[in-house]
């Protein structure tokens, strides 16, 4: 009886349908990321969808629905000879724009609905066409309103002596010609461990900054971590750094007052980006009034140690 009660339930049980598993790549400054089982486009959430792509994707998206939408009516009105006048009978270039321009709610005079069912198809693309404008006017201005930042990251960190001890360093610029304020910068560090039972995982340490906030971010910003003995990478040297594919993640969140905004960026070093043995050469300079000058163009310029450091 338990048996057959079973069986029973067991083909009320709804069959769990097989996803097929895509790889979405995403990408953080030059490192890219694999995301297994997440779908590229989430359909039910087009907002993200519309602020995320890009502007070449977003104008392409834009078009098509446009002509998707005009098709559609147009083919309604083509199914109805007669519900449109002065459209000739079977041309679809004539009813095709008539429902650009109804779309629009432009409406020229030279073709009009003609009967009930041509009124009722294009009332319903007045409010669509309504709803589809200001749908897109409202995406434009989040996208276009959307506060970004413009920090200039060097193309290498350094590891080089300072005041006598190994310093990890990483320059920063502010690419505006408006002042940066508040400015808070984090940086960790992803390290290979083995737990005391053995298994192998990636583990994210911060590491702390000797300068890890400014009140004022104008030119440039070298971050400082001193690597001594509480360092995390204590011990590391150009050779191990490869070995354990060590990978570098900044991140900057500062306020824009040109924007009225706080802005963010970020930046991932992997292990060939990090250079032992070097040094950032001197970008910021003064001119003949005492100005301060600051060169964008030698952000990521290096040099080597010199022979005498410590």
């Amino acid at each position: 009886m338990i048996r057959k009660e079973f069986r029973g339930l067991k083909h009320m049980v709804p069959k769990r349908k097989h996803r097929v598993r895509h790889d979405a790549t995403m990408r953080a400054g030059s490192v890219e990321l694999i995301k297994r089982g997440a779908s590229r486009y989430d359909f039910h959430d087009p907002y993200h969808i519309a602020l995320s792509m890009s502007w070449k994707a977003f104008a392409l998206a834009f078009v098509g629905c446009e002509l998707g939408i005009n098709i559609v009516f147009a083919l309604l009105y083509l199914a109805r000879p007669g519900c449109i006048a002065n459209a000739r009978p079977g041309a679809f270039s004539d009813v095709f724009f008539f429902s650009l321009e109804t779309l629009a709610t432009v409406g020229y005079g030279t073709m009009a609905p003609a009967t009930l069912y041509g009124h009722a198809v294009s009332a319903i693309e007045i409010v669509s066409g309504m709803a589809f404008t200001a749908i897109m006017t409202g995406l434009l201005f989040v996208r276009f309103s959307k506060p970004r930042s413009k920090v200039l990251f060097a193309d290498q960190a350094v590891i080089t002596s300072h005041n006598c001890t190994p310093t990890l360093m990483v320059r920063i610029a502010n690419g505006r010609l408006s002042m940066l304020t508040h400015a808070t910068v984090r940086l960790g560090v992803l390290l290979h461990e083995i737990s005391a039972e053995g298994y192998t995982f990636r583990y994210v340490h911060d590491l702390a900054l000797t300068n890890a906030t400014t009140p004022l971010f104008a030119l440039t910003w070298t971050l400082m971590h001193r690597i001594d003995e509480q360092s995390p990478l204590a011990g590391y040297d150009a050779e191990r750094f490869m070995e354990s594919d060590v990978r570098l993640f900044l991140t900057i969140e500062a306020r824009d007052h040109a924007l009225g905004a706080m802005v963010h960026d970020m930046r991932i070093y992997t292990a060939e980006e990090v250079l032992f043995g070097m040094h950032y050469a001197e970008a910021v300079t003064f001119d003949d009034q005492k100005r301060p000058v600051g060169d964008l163009t030698r952000l990521s310029l290096i040099e080597a140690d010199a022979n005498g450091a410590c």
